[in-house]
């Protein structure tokens, strides 16, 4: 990884099963000012502790020698729902990062990221915002095009009885369904960072959803990212 910086503060738990890249990212981080709460090398173990732990973001290897990363994943929202998760792998496998993301993964980052852009990352996890290395945006965004067409009939359907959003919600949801980060979008609609944060988050209160990724998914199940 190369240099770089991110905002500090954040609490960070790490999952992988190699101990010297365990321990090189927990360096990184503790030297870009975050708290490594946690360091696990299964599965199993991050699940347990996660809740004691309470971290803003786990960076998760998908290949563990006990569970499944999507196991995993499913394990640490049921302990602590609130939790952000940045995958951290070797592996772009087409089918593991779409079932990583359907588990409720955040991000994926393959390991080959420099050190700024992974520090970004975890920066733009615990913001809930999806970050995927490049090229895996467009595979996630393409996943989720093609459950909108099956779901399709169904989204009509429910289109009456949607919560009404605003013009400038309903803008902001557009770039969000394109993948846009909220400094992008911000600079596109020459709003603050805060506002845009604002706007997503009224309007995911609206819609009921929980994070980025559902919204994107509902943004793009109603043609919002032509």
């Amino acid at each position: 990884m190369n240099e770089g910086n991110a905002i500090s503060g954040l609490r960070v738990m790490v999952v992988d099963d190699h101990p010297m890249w365990r321990e090189g990212v927990a360096r990184d981080l503790a030297e870009a000012g975050h708290q490594v709460v946690a360091s696990c090398g299964e599965g199993r173990q991050a699940v347990r502790v996660v809740a004691a732990a309470r971290p803003d973001v786990v960076v998760l290897d998908l290949q563990l020698p006990d569970i499944s990363g999507v196991e995993v994943i499913q394990g640490l929202r049921a302990a602590h729902p609130d939790v952000r998760v940045l995958m951290l792998s070797a592996s772009g496998e087409q089918q593991g990062v779409l079932d990583a993301v359907k588990a409720g993964a955040t991000g994926y980052l393959l390991k080959s990221a420099g050190l700024a852009e992974f520090l970004e990352a975890v920066r733009r996890t615990a913001a809930g915002e999806p970050v995927f290395t490049p090229g895996l945006a467009g595979l996630v965004l393409g996943e989720y095009r093609r459950l909108a067409t099956v779901t399709s009939h169904a989204a009509a359907d429910a289109e009456d009885a949607a919560p009404r959003l605003t013009d400038r919600e309903t803008e902001v949801l557009r770039l969000v369904a394109k993948g846009m980060s909220y400094k992008q979008i911000a600079e596109r609609l020459g709003l603050s960072h805060r506002t845009v944060q604002n706007h997503v988050q009224n309007t995911l209160g609206k819609l009921q959803l929980h994070n980025r990724v559902e919204l994107t998914r509902y943004a793009i199940e109603r043609g919002l990212d032509d």
